[in-house]
């Protein structure tokens, strides 16, 4: 069978970034991935499927979704790989999806909170909320918690389920309003982006530290993809999208690349077991000073259980 140029690009980036990694066969385990159906999300589904998961790529578009499922069975064959409706900018979607998957009664491996949106203009969800902070970040909380149950129950202390959650660089320079979570004093595109990827950071941190609590089998990471060329950078003004297109090549990794450091927290055996990290380029490396304030972890999930409508759980008993 050959093998396209976007595999080999992976094989060879995952090589030299990753040289003493080895990806075993993955076969009868279940991943989800948010946002599966193009730019890093997809290459993420494809590599996961190649290792013998049997995948579900979570999208808003279904001609997209199923344009990805087609061409990802027609290089392998034999992958396990489907799509499932899912706009996590709608709370109502999310528990919609949650309650199909459930009633399939699959068990839950690996969840890849993937998708996302960035610099889009002043935009709410019909739940009301800021389109940045309701769709990357409550959105994915949300998801995530609907589903804990699941991977609970498929996790083993020797072989954890993991959430995989993907945030950015710009983290680094983003700002927690409790008092304005939503942008509306002053709203700037750079700015509640970077809030939301914060958040997920923030949220990763503290569902680590309940789940470590509880002693459930189930690990918890961040990553960050590098500057990656994708569709996310359609909303750039248009000086900046000039700029951009003639650098691109240099500058910036290509979607199988930026989805390597996902790839290694979802399917490394040397992660096995091992949470509550930041990954970049494969290895822990140290997220914002405020990103590691327990205290601000503690409130943000609270706020966001009040939002979402979720109970604020404990989750120190097994």
């Amino acid at each position: 069978m050959l093998i396209d140029l976007d595999t080999l690009y992976l094989t060879i980036f995952l090589f030299l970034l990753l040289p003493r990694t080895v990806f075993p066969k993955q076969i009868g385990r279940v991943a989800i991935v948010t946002g599966g159906a193009k730019g890093m999300g997809y290459e993420t589904a494809r590599h996961l499927t190649s290792l013998g998961m049997h995948v579900v790529i979570a999208g808003n578009s279904e001609e997209e979704g199923l344009a990805a499922v087609r061409k990802i069975r027609e290089e392998n064959s034999k992958g396990k790989v489907e799509f499932q409706f899912l706009d996590l900018s709608s709370l109502k979607s999310v528990r919609q999806f949650v309650r199909m998957f459930k009633d399939r009664r699959l068990p839950l491996h690996i969840l890849v909170n993937n998708a996302g949106v960035m610099l889009v203009p002043e935009r709410q969800t019909e739940d009301g909320f800021e389109l940045h902070f309701g769709l990357n970040y409550l959105g994915h909380f949300l998801l995530t918690n609907l589903l804990l149950d699941t991977l609970k129950q498929s996790g083993s202390h020797d072989s954890c389920a993991r959430v995989v959650t993907v945030s950015s660089a710009t983290h680094y320079v983003g700002v927690l309003n409790l008092e304005d979570l939503q942008s509306r004093s002053c709203y700037c595109a750079h700015g509640a982006y970077a809030q939301s990827k914060l958040a997920l950071v923030l949220f990763s941190y503290h569902l680590q530290q309940k789940l470590t609590a509880g002693g459930f089998p189930v690990t918890v990471n961040v990553v960050d993809p590098g500057m990656v060329n994708t569709d996310l950078y359609q909303n750039l003004c248009s000086p900046a999208q000039l700029v951009k297109r003639p650098v691109a090549w240099l500058l910036f990794r290509t979607p199988a690349e930026g989805a390597s450091t996902a790839i290694y927290a979802a399917a490394s055996p040397t992660m096995e077991g091992v949470g509550g990290c930041y990954l970049y380029n494969g290895q822990r490396a140290q997220s914002s000073i405020i990103s590691y304030d327990e205290d601000l972890q503690a409130q943000l999930w609270r706020q966001s259980c009040t939002l979402v409508s979720f109970p604020v759980e404990d989750y120190g008993e097994n």
